[in-house]
């Protein structure tokens, strides 16, 4: 087949460390950390990465009442996505225009806060929101968005846990190879830190991270890490047909190579270092590449003590025999951003085609000798000579993998 090539114009994103690409870049390179304690129902002060958007350049007051926090970061994300691809958007066709936003979950917010209200009514469901349907559809946050914009074509979520980022990329990169839609907005949104019962959950698993600094709760692969730190967040992009882009003389960040999904078969939660390397392995066969063509490797890796070996040791067997690249991993500084991580872990490494650095993995005083690889770039940013093209792991429970390799553009 002829595919079209699909290339990045825009970024849109809010991060508990920076609510756009050059804040968010600059946190990557300088270690700012964007975790911080958070207030949460029923459990007091959690550690979470907590997003500080100006919801209202986007939606009135009364808007952000009747809407969900999902709703609200996807719409700042797509419209901030918008403006950065430079788009004459008054003159877009908005049938033609799709929105592909992956979450890990939506609705138990939602439903969590109108239960906690109902109860300050002796539980009378007479008080229930009638609010609460449209607010908890899986397909709330593009729904969201669409009305926002005024975007007629289609508007959907993907279900992805946490590869969901990763997926809604992919996903919006096939919609536009089928010439489903011309123009398109997709990654991963979340708005976990609002649901106590994730923080819980979490907790109940013996998964959620403890430390007396916040800034320093997220430590992937340092030997004493103890679990996840929750974040919210968002990470869209526009997404073109390469032929789009060049006619209208738009910025390009990156051009979509390759991808690859699959799923282990096997737990519920605990990751299948097999199933991981070969998903990683079939991104780049799909790229038409080599694995010593990959210059930067974002990891998932949340800070469990079992699956960030686990990941280390399929990173280990996708590449055996060939050059291992530049590791690095972005949760230390935002914690896990569940649907929306995969997304913006990727546009956090995309300014490295420009500058040339990698930035580093924060937060490890003592490397885990399971995690030994040698090419992470721990603590500290580190200039290369070349960054050509970036892959992207982004896992997820029940057993769902991803990996997506965006390569720098060249005509």
């Amino acid at each position: 087949m002829n595919l079209s090539r699909i290339v990045i114009t825009g970024v849109g994103l809010t991060a508990p460390n920076g609510n756009n690409l050059a804040e968010f870049r600059q946190a990557l390179l300088t270690g700012k950390s964007g975790v911080e304690l958070f207030e949460t129902r029923h459990m007091g002060k959690v550690l979470a990465g907590v997003c500080k958007f100006e919801a209202t350049r986007y939606q009135t007051r009364k808007e952000l009442r009747v809407g969900t926090r999902a709703g609200s970061v996807s719409i700042y994300c797509c419209r901030e996505a918008v403006k950065d691809s430079g788009v004459a958007w008054d003159l877009v066709d908005k049938s033609r225009v799709g929105i592909y936003v992956g979450i890990t979950e939506h609705g138990n917010v939602e439903t969590e806060n109108e239960i906690a209200s109902l109860a300050t009514f002796n539980n009378d469901t007479k008080y229930w929101s009638h609010y609460h349907n449209p607010r908890t559809v899986a397909n709330n946050p593009a729904g969201e968005a669409s009305l926002n914009l005024g975007i007629t074509g289609p508007a959907y979520t993907l279900g992805a846990a946490c590869a969901a980022g990763n997926i809604g990329i992919i996903h919006a990169a096939q919609m536009l190879r089928l010439r489903e839609v011309d123009f398109a907005l997709a990654g991963g949104v979340s708005e976990s830190i609002r649901s106590f019962g994730i923080f819980a959950a979490f907790k109940s698993q013996g998964a959620l991270a403890h430390h007396e600094d916040p800034t320093k709760a997220s430590r992937p692969f340092d030997k004493a890490r103890n679990g996840i730190v929750v974040s919210e967040g968002g990470g869209l992009f526009a997404l073109e047909r390469l032929e789009d882009a060049l006619a209208r003389g738009a910025k390009i960040y990156g051009e979509i190579a390759g991808y690859a999904i699959n799923s282990d078969a096997s737990d519920y939660v605990l990751p299948n270092p097999e199933r991981q390397a070969q998903c990683i392995q079939l991104a780049i066969k799909n790229a038409g590449m080599t694995p010593d063509q990959i210059d930067i490797l974002n990891t998932h890796a949340t800070s469990t003590p079992l699956g960030d070996v686990q990941e280390c040791q399929a990173i280990a067997a996708a590449f055996a025999g060939y050059r291992l690249p530049h590791i690095n991993n972005t949760k230390g500084f935002i914690g896990h951003a569940m649907g929306a991580a995969g997304s913006i872990e990727l546009a956090g490494n995309l300014p490295s085609f420009d500058d040339l650095v990698v930035h580093p993995t924060i937060n490890v005083d003592e490397l885990d000798p399971q995690c030994a690889l040698p090419t992470l770039v721990l603590n500290q940013p580190l200039a290369v000579k070349r960054v050509d093209a970036i892959l992207n792991n982004s896992f997820g429970m029940l057993g769902i993998n991803s990996a997506l390799i965006v390569k720098r553009y060249s005509a």
